[in-house]
């Protein structure tokens, strides 16, 4: 698998994008999470652009995992003209048109009349499962659910024998951690707040640690000087 990092920052960073990434194995490519200005922040990680991307997961519903939905929703309709492709934990999804609908439930035709939208009028949607695998494309995904303040979904990604874990936002959790442990890659968030602070994490022992990798960190980390490894927006990474 061939993990494009895209972007590495916090909901507050000036210097990063938003934290996501584009899995690809097989020809088919994985959007990880989806913040504004998706296209441009494919484009300055030389990663697969829009019309390239197969599926887009949604691991929750705060601005900077998703508020780039409605761009990638609008740009497959009017430019690619096809439906675009939602995974998304069910608690996930069911309030994801709740967020969009404001900006895209009308649309005008040609003669002026407005039409009403649904999420089903512009995406396909599955749902993962925190009791199962859900195959898409040539991945195994696997969900579970993370100590957040909204419905958050961590990952487990298998494909070709190797197997990417990713905590997406969550405070210490040594169960999640050891649920994450199987990855060949185990990216995990750092920062303030309810999130996981990195002295728990440098504590974390060999060898997972070994195979732990930041994201998700605040302006102020110092990246040359961390004792673990921390993803760099335009980075690939081969799982």
């Amino acid at each position: 698998m061939k993990l494009h990092v895209l972007g590495v920052g916090d909901a507050f960073s000036q210097q990063s994008y938003s934290t996501c990434f584009v899995l690809e194995h097989d020809g088919f490519c994985l959007l990880i999470d989806c913040p504004h200005p998706i296209r441009k922040v494919l484009y300055e990680a030389q990663a697969p652009d829009l019309g390239q991307l197969d599926a887009v997961l949604i691991t929750h519903l705060h601005g900077d995992h998703c508020s780039g939905l409605e761009g990638l929703l609008w740009f497959s309709r009017f430019a690619l003209g096809r439906k675009a492709s939602i995974l998304a934990h069910p608690q996930v999804l069911a309030r994801t048109w709740e967020r969009l609908a404001p900006g895209m439930d009308t649309v005008r035709d040609e003669a002026g009349q407005p039409h009403r939208l649904t999420l089903d009028d512009l995406a396909d949607t599955t749902e993962l499962s925190t009791t199962s695998a859900v195959q898409v494309g040539p991945f195994s995904i696997e969900a579970r659910l993370t100590r957040h303040h909204i419905p958050t979904t961590a990952l487990r990604i298998s494909a070709g024998g190797r197997t990417l874990a990713y905590s997406c936002d969550t405070s210490f959790d040594p169960g999640l951690l050891e649920w994450l442990s199987v990855g060949d890659l185990v990216i995990h968030e750092t920062n303030l707040g309810i999130h996981t602070p990195i002295e728990d994490l440098l504590a974390v022992p060999e060898p997972l640690r070994s195979r732990l990798a930041l994201v998700h960190y605040p302006d102020d980390l110092d990246v040359e000087g961390c004792a673990l490894r921390c993803l760099r927006a335009g980075e690939v990474v081969e799982v």
